[in-house]
């Protein structure tokens, strides 16, 4: 069986910012601080070039795209020319000269453009290792499991979290005595979508055992949306190394959700003959989902 080893970081990927107009820039540099990603910068076409092809995204001020065609800078994707005036029909013509896929305006592009930016702070964090981990059947120890792995990754240096995504579980905060913790449980982000500040998120959660978790409480059961769920494992995936994520066996949307951004699966499996004719259900059910599926054969107790 192959070891379950966080990827190794990536160097960080900058957009390059090119325009003269100190109005401009200092929009862009105000959406770029937003999504904490640093840019490189230029104030002519000239001094581009060097970065020009290596960039994941050119953003071309409208003030020095007739620069761009004289200086002959190669034809690449992710091109965007961002106007000045939006009286001016000729911007159209500057953007098929300089091969620009997009033309846009501020402040109506500024979601857009915090998007783009968001997507190449993402591609350039390492990604967490994603674990995700269900019983085979009711009773099987899967959380027993979860919190083990989780506070074993911690013991180890990982910053780590344990995210509970069953609403019927009683709360895995539970399992490490942490129920009265301070600290936000799902029902308290019920709202979030988009993209999540990974680092505020931290800050809100609670620390149990050098562990960041997210747990459900146990009040009335009120389940969170696709988007909620994607924004949120998102974010957490974006702060930690090791991300092990406790399951339900059930399967709805929800919960296939958190299980798609998870690259392992671990389906608990007691060694008995009903246990494993309900874990073939269960790996069914999982497997179009997650790629990297195992078993973890629980053995009877000695005693």
């Amino acid at each position: 069986m192959p070891p379950l080893s966080p990827p190794r970081p990536a160097d960080p990927a900058r957009p390059l910012l090119v325009t003269g107009d100190p109005r401009l820039l200092d929009e862009l540099l105000r959406l770029c601080a937003v999504t904490g990603i640093e840019p490189e910068v230029r104030a002519d076409a000239g001094s581009a070039r060097t970065a020009w092809e290596s960039s994941p995204l050119v953003i071309l001020g409208d003030d020095v795209a007739d620069d761009a065609v004289r200086c002959r800078l190669p034809r690449r994707d992710d091109i965007v020319l961002l106007g000045i005036d939006l009286d001016d029909g000729d911007v159209w013509r500057r953007a098929v000269a300089v091969g620009a896929g997009h033309v846009i305006f501020l402040p109506d592009a500024e979601a857009w453009l915090i998007g783009r930016f968001a997507d190449i702070a993402d591609a350039s964090t390492a990604a967490a290792l994603c674990v995700a981990v269900t019983g085979g059947r009711g009773g099987a120890g899967a959380s027993t499991l979860a919190c083990a792995l989780a506070v074993g990754a911690a013991q180890r240096g990982r910053t780590v979290a344990l995210v509970d995504v069953d609403p019927l579980g009683g709360g895995i905060d539970v399992l490490l005595g942490g129920e009265t913790a301070g600290g936000l449980r799902w029902p308290d982000l019920r709202g979030a979508r988009g993209r999540v500040d990974g680092g505020a998120l931290y800050a809100a959660l609670p620390r149990l055992h050098g562990l960041t978790v997210l747990s459900w409480d146990r009040g009335t059961p009120a389940g969170v949306s696709q988007d909620t769920m994607r924004a949120i494992i998102g974010a957490v995936r974006r702060r930690h190394d090791v991300v092990v994520v406790d399951i339900p066996r059930r399967s709805d949307a929800v919960a296939e959700e958190a299980l798609a951004q998870c690259g392992t699966g671990l389906v608990v499996v007691p060694s008995e003959l009903r246990a494993i004719a309900a874990s073939n259900q269960v790996a069914a059910l999982f497997r179009p989902v997650v790629a990297d599926l195992r078993a973890v054969v629980r053995t009877p107790s000695p005693s």
